[in-house]
């Protein structure tokens, strides 16, 4: 029974592929939304990535709600892996390779992360792709040390400050600019250099501390979990 259902749902979600598949048309035309962010951006925002515009700016709101919804996921890890694990391990097992890797990779990788934050209003990427590239360095970090410690109270931390500092300027935009996260509370600078877009820099800068900060107290969290308990 359990087999026919499972056919019957891939059958029913082909057919659904299928006669989407077969009413697409591609838009040679950008609509009128879209129109107005590519010809209005520059000139309003100050930033040459228009993705970045949008997300910081004009939707800004759910750029909060997004980052607010990782913070929470980062706590809810946190407060379920505290009381499980595993046996505490005798000694580190990592091979040299890794180990070599990791001391090589560590700095560039937090390097690039900061650099695609700083530059996310000037090239794709930004205080999302910044902040996962941070992640990636302290799973790194873990993987070549995993009986080594993270100071998870100075990740907190970071992450309070860059969250706080993070609404104050979206508060100042309302009552120094147009709105909510407006970045117009700074100059707008020239399009195309580092320091223009107004306070979009600083914006996506805290952006990635705070995603860098989240990501990095799960994988603490985790790794916390594999060696603080008790033998059985």
């Amino acid at each position: 029974m359990k087999n026919s259902i499972a056919v019957v749902l891939i059958l029913v979600f082909g057919i659904f592929l299928f006669q989407t598949f077969r009413s697409y048309q591609t838009q040679t035309s950008l609509n009128k939304t879209a129109q107005y962010y590519n010809t209005n951006t520059p000139n309003e925002v100050g930033a040459a990535n228009v993705v970045t515009a949008i997300v910081v700016t004009y939707r800004g709101l759910d750029t909060l709600g997004e980052v607010t919804v990782l913070f929470l996921t980062a706590m809810i890890v946190g407060y379920i892996l505290r009381h499980g694990g595993r046996e505490k391990p005798k000694k580190n097992n990592t091979s040299e390779i890794l180990i070599t890797a990791a001391h090589v990779l560590i700095p560039g990788s937090i390097i690039l992360g900061v650099y695609v934050f700083i530059n996310g209003h000037l090239t794709p990427g930004g205080g999302f792709q910044g902040g996962a590239i941070i992640g990636t360095a302290i799973s790194l970090m873990i993987l070549a040390n995993p009986l080594g410690t993270i100071q998870k109270a100075v990740l907190h931390l970071t992450e309070s400050i860059s969250g706080f500092f993070y609404v104050l300027i979206g508060l100042a935009g309302i009552f120094w600019a147009g709105g909510f996260l407006d970045n117009r509370i700074l100059p707008l600078g020239t399009l195309g250099d580092l320091f223009s877009a107004g306070a979009i820099p600083l914006i996506y800068s805290l952006i990635g501390l705070k995603v860098g900060t989240e990501i990095s107290s799960i994988i603490a969290y985790i790794n916390e979990t594999g060696n603080n308990t008790s033998k059985s």
